[in-house]
């Protein structure tokens, strides 16, 4: 049995005559740039997560850029976030002058270890930027309260945590958060997309004109700003699948749960703390032998990932902070152990079965 880690197109068949009529929409009234579309889905999206404001760009990384700089982030000043998580979160931190500071991550969820933030705090630090990784919201409470101890702004990487829940609310927790909508993503595009959600409108309304090369209305530029605008295609695709999500984190859930039952004793399942609801973007195991697991799946047809195998600050773009093998061993214990197995809203019960099957297969057979 053959098991995609990902299936995008049995998702766009059960959806494509709605994506159909909504292009054409797009085509019909040449509204190939924001537009309507596209402030009909920072309409809703913002509605979804319960905040004020959404402003739609054109990738996550952008979204993350903006957020820095509407909140005034520049050169020499430092922010936090973690070393296990898409380069991404700490290039948009570089694109503003700044420096990523990176703590170590809880082992337990691989979210940031607010026990130790405070330690990394200097007369520079500026901002905080919690990921909440592969659908798990990081443990917020503990962040906000430190960043209100040291007068912090936090910034929520949300890039794969659409409708993901701390405490019962969605992220973002506390005013500002950042989404992705690459197209694997649970609200995934048919090409690039972000967007800024937020409750503080003069941090909307900078956004909106930072996205459009600094201008309010035609012509007349207040600051140095970006071409980050999102398309009308994308408006229209995201706004038609958003009415799905819901369900859509549902079937995860129920994939994983499955996965849960199954994997139960024979490999170290994803855990869901007390306080999150987990949308599973990704659903990672742990395996001290994840080089021949994910080998020996490969060979009975099976695709897997690796979220992330080299941690940021071993990165060679990031070889002048200084940092070196140790400085984060939490991080640098489980990036050697994950694994991501499939998991989409399409994937059957029969190609669970088949995939837990098999890692009990392996597990016997060494």
């Amino acid at each position: 049995m053959k098991v995609p880690f990902l299936d995008l197109k049995a998702q766009y068949d059960s959806i494509k005559d709605e994506i159909a009529k909504e292009i054409n929409w797009v085509l019909e009234n040449t509204s190939f740039i924001l537009g309507d579309k596209v402030k009909e889905f920072e309409k809703n999206f913002a509605s979804y997560c319960n905040k004020k404001h959404a402003v739609a760009v054109n990738s996550g990384t952008s979204a993350l850029h903006l957020a820095l700089l509407a909140y005034g982030i520049k050169e020499r000043d430092e922010v936090i976030t973690v070393p296990n998580t898409f380069i991404a979160t700490a290039e948009a931190i570089s694109y503003t002058g700044a420096k990523p500071v990176f703590v170590d991550v809880n082992e337990k969820n691989y979210t940031i270890d607010t026990d130790l933030i405070e330690e990394t705090i200097t007369d520079r630090t500026k901002a905080i930027i919690p990921v909440h990784l592969y659908g798990q919201p990081a443990d917020m409470d503990p962040i906000i309260d430190i960043a209100r101890k040291y007068n912090l702004f936090i910034i929520e990487d949300c890039a794969q945590a659409h409708g993901a829940e701390y405490k019962g609310k969605k992220v973002p927790i506390i005013s500002t958060g950042c989404f992705s909508f690459y197209p694997g993503k649970n609200l995934g595009a048919y090409g690039e997309g972000g967007a800024v959600l937020t409750d503080d409108g003069e941090i909307a309304e900078k956004i909106i004109m930072l996205r459009d090369h600094g201008q309010k209305e035609k012509h007349r530029h207040k600051y140095i700003g970006y071409n980050y605008r999102m398309d009308g295609f994308q408006g229209a695709v995201l706004n038609t699948k958003l009415k799905y999500l819901n369900k859509w984190i549902e079937q995860r859930r129920d994939k994983a749960r499955l996965y849960n039952q199954l994997l139960s004793g024979v490999a170290e399942t994803p855990r869901e703390d007390d306080y999150a609801k987990h949308i599973y973007h990704l659903y990672v195991i742990r395996t001290k032998e994840r080089e021949k697991l994910a080998k020996y799946l490969k060979s009975k047809e099976i695709d897997t990932g690796m979220h992330y195998p080299t941690p940021i600050h071993l990165q060679e773009a990031y070889s002048s902070l200084g940092y070196k093998p140790g400085d984060f061993p939490i991080t640098e214990k489980v990036v050697k152990e994950i694994l991501s197995l499939p998991i989409f809203p399409e994937l059957t019960e029969d190609q669970v079965r088949y995939v837990a099957e098999t890692i009990k297969e392996f597990k016997n057979s060494t």
